[in-house]
């Protein structure tokens, strides 16, 4: 990796991806872009800034023409409770903004990394270590558009060669970012409050059990699988993978250990619910083991401690 574009950058993936690049490979070889400009100065300070529509074929080539790109990390999506409320958005964004990126990796002959998610599973898919290759079926516009942003990149990578590689993520937790709008943001949510309140109130059920990664395992295993050998990797595209899974009252009671007197109530949404009971328990994901290595640091345990103590200082730091 030479010259790198990172999309969507100031989303929650974007913004610790693009510090860790520039840390890995340096500050200017990593091109930050978003539709927005970022009110951090950190992320516009540390290295180059444009703005990008990824719907927009001519802003992707000025920004890949001027920069000289090789390999794009897309991150460029809408999420997936605002996919059911907007979904004509999300199938612009998610489907149609990687389609131009994808030409632009045609074209410029660049890598590409792509995430998908657990959303492309449906409720046919099996619950229980839901396997790397199965039926999916999903029947939200999110997963609808993941599936299909999946296939995209098997179609390039077969049909023209592009070397295009991605993850299925599960839910992700980070202390840096705000939620987006996805289903599993409740447990960055439950984390700020009680910290802030030692109160929640939770819009899954408690026994809602889902597959959940730590940001700093999720930024690894998407330098690692850009890093690695492509003559080893058989899937490419779609890996799944995953470090713990977990309910709301299984993050409570971590979170009481920390902060006894935490108190979690439930006002459940249908949507976020409905969309929840349709995606895996837990995930099998020996294919990323074995075919690059993947090897997540963070369980429940090491994830609530560091979350607890990272968040604590940010809100609460001293001059």
């Amino acid at each position: 990796m030479d010259r790198i574009l990172v999309t969507g950058a100031l989303g929650q993936i974007g913004s610790e991806l693009v510090i860790n690049l520039r840390k890995k490979y340096g500050d200017d070889r990593v091109i930050a872009t978003d539709i927005r400009m970022p009110a951090d100065t950190t992320l516009r300070d540390s290295g180059p800034f444009e703005f990008l529509d990824v719907q927009d074929e001519h802003h992707i080539t000025r920004v890949m023409q001027q920069y000289k790109i090789d390999t794009i990390f897309h991150l460029a999506a809408v999420l997936s409770a605002i996919g059911e409320t907007r979904p004509n958005i999300a199938w612009q964004v998610n489907v149609g903004g990687l389609y131009h990126i994808l030409e632009a990796a045609r074209q410029y002959k660049c890598a590409l990394f792509f995430p998908s998610s657990i959303g492309v599973f449906g409720p046919s898919t099996p619950v229980e270590d839901t396997p790397q290759d199965t039926i999916m079926r999903p029947e939200t516009m999110y997963g609808v558009s993941k599936l299909s942003g999946e296939l995209l990149c098997d179609y390039y990578q077969k049909r023209f060669g592009i070397d295009t590689r991605g993850v299925r993520f599960p839910g992700l937790i980070s202390y840096e970012t705000e939620p987006g709008g996805g289903t599993t943001d409740y447990a960055v949510e439950m984390f700020f409050e009680a910290i802030k309140h030692k109160k929640y109130t939770c819009y899954l059920k408690p026994d809602t059990s889902l597959d959940m990664m730590y940001m700093p395992d999720a930024i690894k295993a998407m330098i690692d699988i850009m890093e690695a050998d492509p003559q080893k990797l058989v899937h490419r595209n779609a890996f799944n993978i995953t470090a713990m899974s977990f309910s709301p009252e299984i993050l409570a009671a971590a979170i009481r250990d920390y902060i006894p007197d935490f108190v979690i109530d439930y006002e459940i949404d249908p949507v976020r619910q409905a969309i929840a009971d349709s995606w895996p328990d837990s995930m099998d994901d020996s294919a990323a083991r074995a075919e690059w290595g993947w090897n997540p640091k963070y369980g429940l345990e090491a994830m609530t401690s560091d979350m607890i103590e990272k968040i604590t200082k940010r809100l609460y730091r001293t001059t």
